[in-house]
């Protein structure tokens, strides 16, 4: 099979928190034989062993954009509105910048697109990864309707992406001005999101979860002196579960070492935040660690298997890993003995102050958690079941 991806980004210095997983989920493509090709929405193209680069179609106006864009937003133009039925939440200049960007760039990706199917002609399949579809609207059926090569849009942030959620107020609003129905079917990181993308009126809705690549995310012998930590990118609806599960036990437990790495997590009081150095210093933090939280935003732990990076992450390195309340987390991994949940800042408190005194326990947790990321969650299994999913369109 050979596909070729349209990524939200494929640059790492990048403040797009799916990248990882992109990079994760493509070098298991090339793994289980899977030729890939792949561009950028954003940013520059980066070649690497497991897939074949091609230029980013729209990088000057690309780039334009996301500057006039996160402008505007500092200055309160394009603010995040509450969501309401007649427009989602789409501000004015949301609108305004989502009709600029698809008079601008689509024109550029179809004719990119044109030039490389013409000239590879055995491209499978075409997969959209978490770009903002109502920028491309229409790009998709042009391509189904010119080349006969299905086309596939893959959203990795369901629910907290869709219209009747507020979204994120960093990102796109990818939604509002789109034609679900042009794409052969969606993609999304949510078995709970399916029935909604069938409602907004997509053809087909799959699910294909979030996974971690057991050689990036390998455990590293280095001295455990931390007792909690959490890593994550901010407060946006997680903000009552990190006072639970941070700040309050941080002032209970004044004996632990509690850290951070994140921006924008707040007054955590005497709680260390611990510098940003690469993506890869992830590794050694959480490994530094007795304890690793994983606490999901609002959106996605109300929402059945709403997946998300971290607790996949966290389990390839053998932590012991503590969330918050997580619709679905059995799905994945079995509370009690692979994960702990708890309801509650006195509940965490007690778990905390229970496991950082029992060693054993703490550590067979860790031991469970990976060996099932191993047998069931690996960015492999993820690949071989997109190609499923996608082997079905293409007779």
């Amino acid at each position: 099979m050979k596909l070729f991806f349209l990524v939200s980004s494929l640059d790492l210095t990048q403040p797009f928190s799916a990248t990882p997983a992109w990079w994760q989920l493509l070098k298991g493509l090339y793994e289980i034989g899977v030729e890939v090709i792949a561009a950028p929405y954003q940013g520059p193209a980066i070649e690497t062993l497991w897939w074949r680069a091609e230029p980013n179609a729209a990088k000057l106006p690309g780039d334009v954009f996301k500057a006039v864009r996160d402008t505007l937003r500092k200055m309160g133009g394009a603010s995040s509105p509450k969501p309401n039925a007649e427009t989602g939440g789409e501000a004015f200049t949301d609108k305004a910048m989502r009709n600029t960007a698809h008079a601008t760039i689509e024109p550029l990706w179809r004719r990119q697109i044109d030039r490389l199917l013409a000239k590879e002609p055995d491209i499978d399949a075409v997969v959209f990864v978490t770009i903002p579809l109502n920028h491309v609207a229409g790009l998709a059926q042009h391509i189904q309707e010119k080349f006969q090569k299905p086309v596939f849009y893959y959203d990795g942030d369901v629910p907290a992406s869709l219209p009747d959620m507020r979204g994120f107020a960093t990102g796109f609003r990818i939604y509002q001005g789109a034609d679900l129905a042009e794409y052969a079917a969606f993609i999304s990181n949510s078995k709970g999101g399916e029935a909604r993308l069938l409602e907004m009126g997509a053809n087909a809705a799959h699910t294909l979860y979030y996974g971690a690549d057991p050689d990036v995310f390998s455990p590293v012998n280095v001295p455990e002196n931390l007792d909690v930590f959490f890593y994550g990118h901010g407060r946006e609806y997680r903000d009552q579960w990190i006072e639970n599960m941070i700040a309050a036990p941080a002032r209970a437990l004044p004996e632990a070492k509690f850290a951070v790495r994140g921006p924008k997590l707040g007054d955590l009081g005497a709680v260390e935040k611990l510098p940003y150095l690469s993506f890869s210093k992830l590794r050694e933090y959480a490994s530094r660690s007795k304890l690793n939280l994983v606490i999901t935003r609002d959106a996605h732990a109300g929402t059945y298997a709403s997946s998300s990076s971290r607790p996949f992450e966290l389990a390839a390195l053998g932590c012991c890993m503590v969330a918050n309340p997580y619709s679905g987390i059995e799905e994945w991994f079995e509370p009690g003995k692979e994960i702990f949940i708890v309801n509650s800042a006195e509940e965490a408190v007690d778990r905390y102050r229970y496991l950082l005194q029992h060693d054993p326990e703490r550590i067979a947790t860790g031991a469970a958690a990976r060996a099932r990321l191993l047998k069931e969650h690996t960015f492999r299994h993820r690949s071989q079941q997109l190609v499923e999913i996608i082997r079905p369109y293409l007779d």
